[in-house]
């Protein structure tokens, strides 16, 4: 690979893009309330830090030692290591689950794209709960609009990635992700001031370990990884950019913290609206469609705090898609020779071709169902539950057991050796059996 980013800053802003995205945004509200709030969040900041950072830590360690695409970095390391090529297949996995994901979380930013689009125009003004998931409805009813929305939101992300690591991914970072922050804390403050900040922070942050199941756990894992970007080739793929003196733990530890303290900002964002007004915390993935509206109708200054607030989910769900389309174009520029920038139209047209059966799995193929699941629920079930453990097993048993540690201390250069010997048992011994357990009891 002959591109890489020009600083670390450009990095860690590429790198925390691709975490901070939908996953803690949307994803992470709903999914802690449909799991009883507090409980989940302890579990899921276990499986954060305990099992997301070792993974995350030995992900970008192989991108950056293969200096290639996610199946070309295993293939490469594995053959260095004097082991079978056939880990390659591990790599063509996260390749697999980062487009996957795009067909659904493509279809999820063309909403907030659309409800940006309706903040800044009528506003929600006369949103009632019967009204705000009409209104949803009707969205989810539109095949026509929302093909627009998703093709625009791929257009969007698919015209960075188009151009380059340092000209399109770096240069729109810098901009993007301060701009991320500045809103969320501006919304956190906002909520601060406007009643049900103390509900929401007795829900997130008071367990009920009563509630924790084998299933709970697994959504657990699969919210850490899909929030951080574990084993979806983004990471691994910006790892094979970074330059030699920059430290991957120092990084990954910067990467983790922002990315938690995003998903816990995110529920102080929207719990305190959903409980001052009454609403339902478990409202599920409708939940900022369709419960939010409403807290925007009744609050002050609701017009400004709508826009802001799917301005701050715009910028999120676009800058997640470029890392997880990044991958994707380096694997097609890699190995069929295609430019980058036939590499992006190519991929932006396929996801956009497979987003339509996202699309009917929401109205036409609502009753087509698998195990009891949408076309849609099935895809965001096998990606985030189940193929994103599953990579991240890969990776820990790949790194844990088939690298030479010599290899490993080198490539993550950690000025403490106690540091590196607690990592190297972390990735060997107790990640890959947790990861292991949790995917066995959640299935």
């Amino acid at each position: 690979m002959t591109e890489h980013f020009s600083s670390r800053f450009g990095f860690l802003m590429a790198s925390v893009g691709f975490a901070v995205g939908l996953g803690n945004i949307w994803r992470f509200p709903y999914v802690t309330g449909e799991n009883g709030g507090g409980a989940f969040v302890a579990v899921y900041l276990i499986c954060a830090f305990g099992i997301g950072v070792p993974i995350l830590m030995a992900e970008i360690m192989l991108g950056r030692r293969g200096r290639a695409s996610p199946p070309g970095a295993m293939r490469k390391v594995a053959l260095a290591e004097g082991r079978t090529p056939h880990w390659q297949w591990a790599g063509g996995l996260m390749l697999m689950t980062a487009f996957l994901i795009l067909v659904t979380y493509s279809v999820v930013v063309g909403w907030v794209l659309w409800y940006l689009a309706k903040a800044l125009g009528t506003g929600f003004a006369s949103s009632t709960n019967g009204a705000a998931a009409e209104a949803f409805n009707q969205v989810l009813g539109n095949v026509p609009g929302m093909l627009f929305w998703t093709v625009l939101a791929l257009s969007i992300a698919g015209g960075i990635v188009y151009f380059g690591v340092r000209n399109g991914i770096e240069r729109s970072v810098r901009v993007l992700m301060p701009t991320l922050f500045a809103l969320l804390v501006v919304l956190g403050v906002y909520n601060l001031f406007n009643g049900g900040f103390a509900v929401a922070l007795d829900y997130l942050f008071t367990p009920d370990f009563s509630k924790v199941s084998g299933a709970m756990v697994l959504a657990a894992v699969g919210q850490a990884f899909f929030s951080i970007g574990v084993a979806m080739a983004g990471m691994m793929t910006f790892g094979a950019y970074l330059p030699r003196d920059q430290s991957i733990s120092h990084s990954v530890a910067l990467i983790i913290v922002a990315d938690t303290l995003v998903a816990l900002v995110a529920g102080l964002a929207i719990f305190p609206a959903v409980f001052h007004h009454g609403l339902d915390p478990a409202g599920g993935p409708g939940l900022i469609f369709q419960t939010l509206p409403v807290a925007f109708s009744q609050m002050p200054a609701g017009q400004l705090v709508s826009v802001l607030f799917f301005v701050l989910l715009s910028v999120g769900g676009i800058t997640s898609m470029v890392g997880l389309m990044e991958p994707l174009v380096a694997w097609l520029d890699e190995h069929h020779g295609f430019s980058r920038h036939g590499s992006t139209l190519t991929l932006v047209g396929g996801i956009g071709t497979l987003s339509v059966i996202s699309i009917l799995s929401y109205n036409v193929l609502a009753d087509w169902t698998v195990a009891s699941r949408t076309v849609g629920e099935l895809l965001d079930y096998l990606s985030n539950q189940i193929m994103l453990p599953f990579g991240g097993f890969l990776i820990a048993l790949f790194v844990g057991w088939f690298v030479s540690k010599a290899s490993a201390r080198q490539e993550l250069n950690m000025r403490s050796g106690v540091r590196f010997e607690a990592w190297h048992l972390l990735i060997r011994y107790v990640v890959p059996l947790a990861v292991a357990v949790i995917l066995i009891t959640g299935v």
